[in-house]
């Protein structure tokens, strides 16, 4: 059986492509951010490099979605660790088991790449969300919140 989806990693020459959907998925969390910051902070994950991974979702050759890999190191885990930074379908092809595989395909993707554990965070009230991680293997940490501090204008 096909899958109901094609993954392929974000180029350069995804940048306008890939654009919109980081904006819709920003304002779908109530994420401010201009244009202009949000190439700037994925162009560091289009491509093969270190930083991370951009795949783009396609369905009937037609993009979809996306969903960007970070990675990182963890000692807890042993290794290479990579956070769902964002992870995007667009409203159009949602419940349609494409969120469910897209995320078994990254993580074989990840486990390639030398990924030994993956995070991510999801909204208290979504969900649908929550209940599409969990039945992909994403157990809540219940000891631990996911806490934040932006290092910006600290001299």
């Amino acid at each position: 059986m096909t899958p109901p989806f094609k993954l392929r990693v974000a180029e350069n020459a995804d940048r306008e492509t890939l654009l919109p959907l980081v904006g819709a998925y920003h304002a779908f969390e109530g994420i401010e951010m201009s244009d202009q910051a949000r190439v700037a902070a994925i162009t560091p994950l289009l491509g093969d490099n270190t930083f991370g991974r951009i795949w783009l979702i396609s369905k009937s050759d037609r993009i979809v979605g996306y969903i960007a890999l970070c990675f990182g190191y963890s000692i807890e885990f042993g290794g290479r660790d990579a956070f769902v930074d964002e992870f995007f379908i667009d409203e159009t092809a949602r419940g349609q088991g494409i969120g469910k595989e897209v995320l078994e395909a990254v993580k074989i993707e990840a486990q390639k790449l030398g990924v030994v554990a993956l995070h991510l965070e999801v909204a208290c009230t979504n969900t649908r969300a929550k209940k599409l991680y969990s039945s992909c293997g994403f157990d809540a940490r219940e000891n631990f919140n996911l806490m934040s501090c932006t290092l910006t204008n600290l001299q």
